[in-house]
């Protein structure tokens, strides 16, 4: 299985722990990595061995190399788009203007080894990381050679076998550091895995990142909810990424925002996992002397450029041969930056400062064996038709590589409900709070309209606290949940993107785990109110009236699940949902009879829940009362219910329709909430 070094001419070397290892590129054995067995040579093998965590190929050790890296900034998206591509076209791109963002970047990544791209604000470190990654933000345009230890990677294989550590650390802050990691389990680990051999890897990461102490604490929401620091709040993005031990890690800004205690916390996580024999590269802003000197390598990017890549004594030495020394007792990554930085007022010189270092490093040999090395990528991308990281990809169960989540549906469905409803019972008091205003609102109407007689002051009476029914249970459900969708998007769309569950999961969970809810206010608000007010005193009608309640609830919330779907954010949905909700409540059968609607707008009362429900609930409550008390004279005052609902252009026989229309509009906004949805996740993809 393994061959000796006098077999192969290696290609692609590295020093691993002071051992050579050896990454062989000839075809003809296999396009697969090997390692010499440990010898007199001092070699050793890269394992090819089953992984336990979910990476697929089981690969122990990566080198990650690039040549040829560019990238460009186009023009932006707009409704003109067609009419400039137009343009260019005619005018044979004489006007179009691309800034170039990455010049010919080449680098490489070992095992063992902790990559820190440095530079100042414009130096091309995230875009070089995203390009890395495969994913180039929207309007950039990228081109070069990747390579997994030699063979050309692609973003199928390169997402087998690593994990990225954004910048922004989402999370659902009312989970426990330990749920979190547990959810993460079950959605990111392949779904062969035991639920036992989860746990025991969620206990391992824990400890492996110190994050013990912590691990029953809740994440926490700022300026809501007291959590966890900021460095263990980074430690944790750390560990959801390990769970599948991934063999590659990219981190961008992981110091971002922490005080100089916690951001060498985060780097000495990152260097010990480096040091397990992962592969670590991240970008780093303006690092102390402390952080500087426990980076294994330093990629110093310079307008898109690469300036230098190297340990740091070879950059003590290389900028000390072209006359720019650190100063002593001076921050070696202040002074490498400042010295590359673009000064206003002085670009020319900068320029020419930029330009002298970035071909010094060229030429030297350091940047000469880089050189090769992106050579030797570009070349097996070009002999190698499927390297060793695709042939990884397709050795997966077929069932897996058509598909880009690790778990099954049911468990997808199973781990993201869990966690949507300790979302929702984590927050007793938002619950206890909708229950209060229930019970107080419901009190205020079963007071103001108590004890109603039948007679032409009851009749008129009972309607409106019907029609009170109805806007209290529409606008409390909706802005209970229209903010559902909103707050929890960025968090969906990274997981999503990330391949641990599908849209329709995670829509179907968190209706699902708020349903208990909504199921449960109607019938606390019927309850109290209907015989305080002194409706139909039958049991079978106050029954049918909590059914109708509920049944109005759900249609209402599906409503605001669509306007939380649908809008960009909290504030806008909460702006956009009155004035929407105000024309469906005015054909609702209270403030305007449905018998006088204008022809051009009677579409409006088959889309209005408050019509059918209004409807439903006073057939509800008129049907079989034959006679209605007429107390005062020259007063019109209706003779029985069926007179009520007449006056009202209803009629007994729309009751079952009413019900109906009611169901199949809980069900379309349903419909097109998700819709919105996956058209939201479409969008920010793209």
């Amino acid at each position: 299985m393994t061959a000796g070094p006098e077999e192969h001419e290696p290609l692609i070397s590295a020093s691993v722990d002071n051992q050579r290892v050896a990454y062989n590129n000839s075809p003809e054995n296999g396009s697969t990595p090997r390692q010499s067995p440990r010898g007199s040579t001092g070699e050793v093998a890269v394992a090819i061995t089953p992984r336990n965590y979910g990476s697929i190929g089981g690969v122990e050790k990566v080198s990650y190399t690039w040549a040829d890296i560019n990238a460009f900034a186009t023009e932006s998206r707009s409704r003109n788009r067609r009419f400039w591509q137009f343009w260019k076209a005619s005018t044979n791109g004489m006007f179009q203007q691309r800034k170039q963002l990455l010049k010919s970047v080449n680098g490489a990544a070992y095992p063992g080894e902790l990559l820190a791209i440095m530079g100042s604000s414009g130096a091309g470190k995230t875009t070089l990381l995203n390009t890395l990654t495969f994913r180039p933000p929207s309007g950039v345009v990228a081109s070069g050679t990747r390579a997994l230890n030699g063979q050309p990677a692609t973003p199928e294989a390169l997402a087998a076998l690593s994990a990225y550590v954004q910048q922004q650390d989402l999370f659902i802050g009312t989970l426990t550091v330990k749920e979190h990691l547990i959810f993460q389990a079950l959605v990111r680990m392949d779904r062969h895995i035991p639920y036992a051999q989860r746990m025991r890897r969620v206990q391992e990461v824990i400890s492996e990142l110190a994050l013990s102490k912590c691990q029953n604490t809740v994440i926490g929401i700022p300026g809501r909810l007291k959590g966890i620091s900021g460095g263990e709040m980074k430690r944790l993005s750390f560990a959801s990424e390990v769970l599948t031990d991934p063999p590659l890690m990219f981190c961008d800004e992981p110091t971002s925002g922490l005080d100089s205690f916690m951001a060498q916390n985060v780097v000495q996580v990152l260097s010990s996992l480096a040091k397990k024999g992962k592969t670590v590269i991240c970008t780093i802003h303006q690092p102390s002397s402390e952080l500087y000197a426990m980076f294994d390598k330093l990629l110093i990017m310079a307008d898109g450029r690469v300036a230098f890549l190297g340990s740091p004594n070879q950059a003590t030495d290389f900028f000390k041969e072209l006359g720019a020394a650190c100063p002593a007792n001076y921050n070696p990554a202040d002074h490498y930056i400042q010295l590359l930085a673009g000064v206003p007022g002085r670009e020319d010189s900068t320029r020419h400062t930029i330009d002298t270092v970035c071909t010094a490093f060229a030429k030297s040999e350091m940047g000469s064996k880089i050189a090769v090395e992106a050579e030797n990528a570009m070349f097996a991308e070009r002999k190698i038709s499927s390297g060793w990281a695709d042939a990884a990809w397709s050795s997966a169960t077929p069932r897996a590589r058509h598909s880009p989540y690790k778990a099954s549906w049911c468990a997808q469905f199973r781990a993201v409900l869990w966690r949507s409803w300790l979302s929702v019972t984590k927050e007793p008091m938002l619950i206890k709070v909708r229950f209060l205003q229930t019970i107080m609102v419901s009190i205020l109407i079963g007071v103001v309209y108590f004890g109603q007689h039948l007679d032409q002051d009851g009749v008129m009476n009972i309607n409106g606290a019907i029609f009170m029914f109805l806007t209290n249970m529409t606008f409390q459900n909706i802005f209970a949940v229209i903010n559902v969708f909103c707050s929890e998007l960025p968090i969906f769309i990274r997981e999503h993107h990330s391949g641990m569950y599908r849209a329709d999961v995670y829509f179907l969970s968190k209706t699902l785990a708020e349903a208990p809810v909504f199921a449960t206010i109607p019938l606390v608000f019927t309850t109290i109110a209907y015989f305080m007010i002194g409706m139909n005193p039958t049991p079978a009608r106050f029954f049918i009236a909590s059914g109708l309640a509920a049944l109005i609830t759900n249609v209402a919330t599906s409503f605001g699940y669509l306007i939380s779907c649908a809008s960009s954010s909290v504030s806008m949905a909460a702006s956009v949902g009155p004035p929407i909700i105000i024309p469906f409540m005015l054909f609702g059968g209270f403030f305007l009879n449905s018998g006088s609607i204008p022809p051009y707008l009677s579409w409006i009362q088959y889309l209005s829940w408050f019509r059918y429900g209004n409807e439903a609930l006073l057939i509800n409550q008129w049907s079989g009362v034959d006679s209605i008390a007429c107390t005062r004279e020259n007063f019109t005052c209706p003779a029985s219910g069926k007179v009520v609902l007449e006056t009202l252009s209803f009629s007994e026989n729309d009751f079952t329709m009413d019900i109906v229309n009611m169901i199949l509009l809980f069900i379309g906004f349903r419909l097109l909430a998700y819709i919105a949805l996956v058209l939201r996740v479409r969008r920010a993809k793209g």
